[in-house]
Protein backbone atom coordinates (compact mmCIF):
# COMPACT_ATOMS: atom_id res chain seq x y z
CA UNK A 1 0.00 0.00 0.00
CA UNK A 2 1.12 3.68 -0.98
CA UNK A 3 2.12 5.23 2.37
CA UNK A 4 2.89 8.87 3.10
CA UNK A 5 6.10 9.23 1.50
CA UNK A 6 4.37 7.46 -1.72
CA UNK A 7 1.53 9.77 -1.50
CA UNK A 8 3.72 12.91 -0.99
CA UNK A 9 5.98 11.85 -4.04
CA UNK A 10 2.89 11.87 -6.32
CA UNK A 11 1.73 14.77 -5.00
CA UNK A 12 4.85 16.50 -5.91
CA UNK A 13 5.41 15.33 -9.40
CA UNK A 14 1.36 16.31 -10.29
CA UNK A 15 1.50 19.68 -8.60
CA UNK A 16 3.73 21.05 -11.52
CA UNK A 17 2.05 18.93 -14.07
CA UNK A 18 -1.46 19.90 -13.51
CA UNK A 19 -1.91 22.73 -11.05
CA UNK A 20 -3.50 25.97 -13.03
CA UNK A 21 -4.45 23.61 -15.54
CA UNK A 22 -8.23 23.17 -16.79
CA UNK A 23 -9.67 19.99 -17.06
CA UNK A 24 -10.81 19.87 -20.67
CA UNK A 25 -12.16 16.08 -20.57
CA UNK A 26 -13.14 13.21 -17.94
CA UNK A 27 -13.96 9.58 -18.81
CA UNK A 28 -15.01 6.86 -16.19
CA UNK A 29 -15.76 3.65 -16.14
CA UNK A 30 -19.23 2.54 -15.08
CA UNK A 31 -19.76 2.70 -10.53
CA UNK A 32 -17.66 -0.16 -8.94
CA UNK A 33 -15.79 -0.38 -5.71
CA UNK A 34 -13.66 2.35 -6.97
CA UNK A 35 -16.19 5.08 -6.48
CA UNK A 36 -17.54 6.38 -3.53
CA UNK A 37 -19.30 9.00 -5.74
CA UNK A 38 -21.61 8.14 -8.43
CA UNK A 39 -19.06 8.40 -11.48
CA UNK A 40 -21.62 10.71 -13.34
CA UNK A 41 -21.24 13.44 -10.50
CA UNK A 42 -17.48 13.04 -10.70
CA UNK A 43 -17.16 13.98 -14.24
CA UNK A 44 -19.91 16.82 -14.27
CA UNK A 45 -17.75 17.93 -11.38
CA UNK A 46 -14.00 17.95 -12.49
CA UNK A 47 -15.17 19.01 -16.04
CA UNK A 48 -14.50 22.88 -17.28
CA UNK A 49 -12.67 23.17 -13.47
CA UNK A 50 -9.54 24.12 -13.03
CA UNK A 51 -6.64 22.99 -10.51
CA UNK A 52 -5.93 25.02 -7.43
CA UNK A 53 -4.11 22.79 -5.52
CA UNK A 54 -3.34 19.37 -4.87
CA UNK A 55 -2.93 18.35 -0.80
CA UNK A 56 -1.87 15.45 0.82
CA UNK A 57 -4.08 14.19 4.65
CA UNK A 58 -1.99 11.17 5.76
CA UNK A 59 -2.39 8.58 3.01
CA UNK A 60 -5.21 10.56 1.09
CA UNK A 61 -4.54 12.77 -1.85
CA UNK A 62 -7.44 16.29 -2.14
CA UNK A 63 -7.20 17.12 -6.16
CA UNK A 64 -8.75 20.87 -5.40
CA UNK A 65 -10.82 22.79 -8.13
CA UNK A 66 -10.83 26.26 -8.03
CA UNK A 67 -14.39 27.22 -6.37
CA UNK A 68 -15.91 23.60 -6.79
CA UNK A 69 -14.76 21.62 -4.24
CA UNK A 70 -12.21 18.46 -4.32
CA UNK A 71 -11.89 15.18 -5.26
CA UNK A 72 -10.74 12.92 -2.39
CA UNK A 73 -8.19 10.22 -3.68
CA UNK A 74 -6.97 7.07 -1.71
CA UNK A 75 -4.76 4.63 -3.46
CA UNK A 76 -5.64 1.22 -1.42
CA UNK A 77 -2.99 -1.49 -2.11
CA UNK A 78 -2.11 -1.09 -6.01
CA UNK A 79 -3.63 2.53 -6.72
CA UNK A 80 -1.91 4.38 -9.31
CA UNK A 81 -1.58 7.80 -10.66
CA UNK A 82 0.18 8.63 -13.85
CA UNK A 83 0.67 10.55 -16.90
CA UNK A 84 2.41 9.83 -19.84
CA UNK A 85 2.24 7.49 -22.93
CA UNK A 86 0.25 4.61 -21.66
CA UNK A 87 -2.69 2.43 -23.50
CA UNK A 88 -5.15 2.42 -21.28
CA UNK A 89 -6.23 -1.32 -20.23
CA UNK A 90 -9.68 -2.21 -18.07
CA UNK A 91 -7.59 -1.21 -14.71
CA UNK A 92 -8.28 2.28 -15.54
CA UNK A 93 -10.96 3.49 -13.64
CA UNK A 94 -10.40 7.26 -14.70
CA UNK A 95 -8.85 9.63 -17.27
CA UNK A 96 -8.44 13.23 -16.65
CA UNK A 97 -7.29 15.44 -19.90
CA UNK A 98 -6.16 18.51 -19.37
CA UNK A 99 -5.65 21.55 -21.51
CA UNK A 100 -1.94 22.05 -22.28
CA UNK A 101 -0.92 18.47 -20.67
CA UNK A 102 0.37 16.26 -23.30
CA UNK A 103 -0.83 13.57 -21.87
CA UNK A 104 -4.44 12.34 -20.02
CA UNK A 105 -3.68 11.36 -16.03
CA UNK A 106 -4.84 8.07 -15.84
CA UNK A 107 -6.08 6.59 -12.55
CA UNK A 108 -5.62 3.12 -12.41
CA UNK A 109 -6.03 0.21 -9.99
CA UNK A 110 -6.00 -3.29 -10.63
CA UNK A 111 -7.35 -4.46 -7.06
CA UNK A 112 -10.12 -1.40 -6.38
CA UNK A 113 -8.96 -1.12 -3.44
CA UNK A 114 -8.23 2.63 -3.93
CA UNK A 115 -11.19 5.02 -3.90
CA UNK A 116 -12.38 8.33 -5.46
CA UNK A 117 -14.90 10.74 -3.21
CA UNK A 118 -16.22 13.95 -4.71
CA UNK A 119 -16.51 16.51 -1.87
CA UNK A 120 -18.06 19.51 -2.16
CA UNK A 121 -16.91 23.27 -0.58
CA UNK A 122 -16.84 22.63 2.99
CA UNK A 123 -17.17 19.11 3.21
CA UNK A 124 -13.74 17.68 3.76
CA UNK A 125 -14.60 19.27 7.29
CA UNK A 126 -17.23 16.86 8.24
CA UNK A 127 -16.03 13.42 5.86
CA UNK A 128 -15.11 11.26 8.53
CA UNK A 129 -12.54 9.25 6.66
CA UNK A 130 -10.68 12.63 6.85
CA UNK A 131 -11.53 14.31 10.51
CA UNK A 132 -10.41 10.90 12.21
CA UNK A 133 -7.04 11.16 11.07
CA UNK A 134 -4.45 11.75 13.68
CA UNK A 135 -1.12 13.85 13.45
CA UNK A 136 0.23 14.10 10.48
CA UNK A 137 3.00 11.34 10.85
CA UNK A 138 5.59 14.14 9.67
CA UNK A 139 4.67 16.43 11.93
CA UNK A 140 4.14 15.02 15.16
CA UNK A 141 5.92 15.86 18.86
CA UNK A 142 7.31 13.46 21.10
CA UNK A 143 4.73 14.59 23.58
CA UNK A 144 2.59 13.61 21.77
CA UNK A 145 3.45 10.03 20.74
CA UNK A 146 3.99 9.72 24.66
CA UNK A 147 0.60 10.66 25.43
CA UNK A 148 -0.56 8.40 22.75
CA UNK A 149 1.22 4.77 24.36
CA UNK A 150 0.22 5.82 27.70
CA UNK A 151 -2.00 3.04 29.11
CA UNK A 152 -2.19 1.27 25.88
CA UNK A 153 -1.69 -2.54 25.94
CA UNK A 154 -1.16 -2.68 22.12
CA UNK A 155 2.01 -3.28 20.32
CA UNK A 156 3.77 -0.26 19.57
CA UNK A 157 3.82 -1.39 15.71
CA UNK A 158 0.03 -1.42 15.77
CA UNK A 159 -0.17 1.78 17.58
CA UNK A 160 2.06 3.69 14.56
CA UNK A 161 -0.51 2.23 12.07
CA UNK A 162 -3.47 3.57 13.99
CA UNK A 163 -4.18 6.37 11.33
CA UNK A 164 -6.22 7.79 13.49
CA UNK A 165 -3.11 8.48 15.95
CA UNK A 166 -0.48 8.97 13.19
CA UNK A 167 -1.83 10.11 9.54
CA UNK A 168 0.43 8.45 7.15
CA UNK A 169 2.41 6.00 9.32
CA UNK A 170 2.39 2.71 7.41
CA UNK A 171 4.31 -0.86 7.21
CA UNK A 172 7.01 -0.38 5.65
CA UNK A 173 8.51 2.69 7.25
CA UNK A 174 7.49 1.72 11.11
CA UNK A 175 9.65 -0.81 11.22
CA UNK A 176 12.43 0.70 9.45
CA UNK A 177 11.71 3.43 12.13
CA UNK A 178 11.53 1.13 14.84
CA UNK A 179 14.98 -0.38 13.74
CA UNK A 180 16.49 3.12 13.88
CA UNK A 181 14.67 3.76 17.84
CA UNK A 182 16.07 0.00 18.76
CA UNK A 183 12.65 -0.66 19.60
CA UNK A 184 10.85 -3.94 19.50
CA UNK A 185 7.61 -3.84 17.03
CA UNK A 186 6.40 -6.12 19.47
CA UNK A 187 6.87 -3.91 22.59
CA UNK A 188 3.83 -2.89 24.70
CA UNK A 189 2.85 1.08 23.80
CA UNK A 190 2.78 1.93 27.27
CA UNK A 191 6.13 -0.19 28.05
CA UNK A 192 7.86 2.86 26.11
CA UNK A 193 9.66 5.64 28.28
CA UNK A 194 9.86 9.44 27.21
CA UNK A 195 13.46 8.85 26.41
CA UNK A 196 11.97 5.92 23.83
CA UNK A 197 9.04 7.89 22.64
CA UNK A 198 11.44 11.21 21.96
CA UNK A 199 13.63 8.18 19.92
CA UNK A 200 11.11 6.97 18.16
CA UNK A 201 9.77 10.04 17.12
CA UNK A 202 13.11 11.72 15.40
CA UNK A 203 13.60 8.01 13.63
CA UNK A 204 10.55 8.08 12.31
CA UNK A 205 10.22 11.66 10.96
CA UNK A 206 13.96 11.16 9.11
CA UNK A 207 12.76 7.74 8.05
CA UNK A 208 9.86 8.98 6.21
CA UNK A 209 11.71 12.79 4.95
CA UNK A 210 14.56 10.48 3.52
CA UNK A 211 11.61 7.95 2.07
CA UNK A 212 10.24 11.52 0.38
CA UNK A 213 13.34 13.03 -0.76
CA UNK A 214 14.42 9.21 -2.50
CA UNK A 215 10.50 8.98 -3.72
CA UNK A 216 9.40 6.37 -2.07
CA UNK A 217 9.89 2.62 -2.21
CA UNK A 218 8.84 1.41 -5.36
CA UNK A 219 7.53 -2.32 -4.57
CA UNK A 220 5.19 -4.32 -6.67
CA UNK A 221 3.06 -1.36 -8.40
CA UNK A 222 4.42 1.97 -6.80
CA UNK A 223 5.15 4.45 -9.93
CA UNK A 224 5.61 8.11 -9.78
CA UNK A 225 3.25 10.24 -12.02
CA UNK A 226 6.00 10.13 -14.70
CA UNK A 227 6.42 6.98 -14.81
CA UNK A 228 9.46 6.98 -12.93
CA UNK A 229 10.58 4.60 -9.75
CA UNK A 230 11.41 5.39 -6.32
CA UNK A 231 14.44 4.47 -4.81
CA UNK A 232 14.25 4.31 -1.28
CA UNK A 233 13.45 0.32 -0.65
CA UNK A 234 17.69 0.23 -1.35
CA UNK A 235 18.08 2.03 1.92
CA UNK A 236 15.50 -0.76 3.81
CA UNK A 237 17.19 -1.98 6.96
CA UNK A 238 14.33 -4.65 7.96
CA UNK A 239 11.78 -4.50 6.32
CA UNK A 240 11.59 -7.24 3.59
CA UNK A 241 14.95 -8.80 4.83
CA UNK A 242 13.58 -11.62 6.30
CA UNK A 243 16.12 -14.08 6.96
CA UNK A 244 19.01 -11.89 6.05
CA UNK A 245 21.41 -10.65 7.81
CA UNK A 246 20.85 -7.17 9.97
CA UNK A 247 23.46 -4.42 8.87
CA UNK A 248 24.47 -3.49 11.96
CA UNK A 249 24.81 -6.95 13.78
CA UNK A 250 24.99 -9.38 11.10
CA UNK A 251 21.77 -11.51 13.34
CA UNK A 252 19.28 -12.91 10.94
CA UNK A 253 16.19 -10.42 10.52
CA UNK A 254 12.96 -11.57 11.82
CA UNK A 255 9.59 -11.26 10.55
CA UNK A 256 6.06 -11.54 12.58
CA UNK A 257 2.76 -10.91 12.68
CA UNK A 258 1.10 -8.08 14.44
CA UNK A 259 -2.36 -7.52 14.08
CA UNK A 260 -2.55 -8.89 10.72
CA UNK A 261 0.37 -7.41 9.89
CA UNK A 262 3.98 -7.98 9.19
CA UNK A 263 6.64 -6.79 10.97
CA UNK A 264 10.43 -6.93 10.12
CA UNK A 265 12.85 -6.59 13.02
CA UNK A 266 16.55 -7.58 14.59
CA UNK A 267 15.96 -9.55 17.35
CA UNK A 268 19.21 -8.45 18.98
CA UNK A 269 19.62 -4.72 18.08
CA UNK A 270 15.95 -4.16 19.27
CA UNK A 271 14.58 -4.76 22.70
Amino acid sequence: MPELPEVESIRRKLVPMVAGRRIRDVSAVARNYAFLSDPGIIRKKLSGGTVEAIERRGKYLLLRLKQRGALLIHLGMTGQIFSHAYEPDKHVHMTLVFAGLRHPVYFRDPRKFGKLLWLDPGEEYTEPRLTKLGHDALSFSAEYLGKACRNRSVAIKSLLLNQSVLAGAGNIYADEALFTARIRPTRRARTLNSKETGALTKALRNVLERAVKLGGSSINDYIHPDGSEGYFQIEHKVYGREGAPCLTCATAIKRSVIGQRSAHYCPRCQR
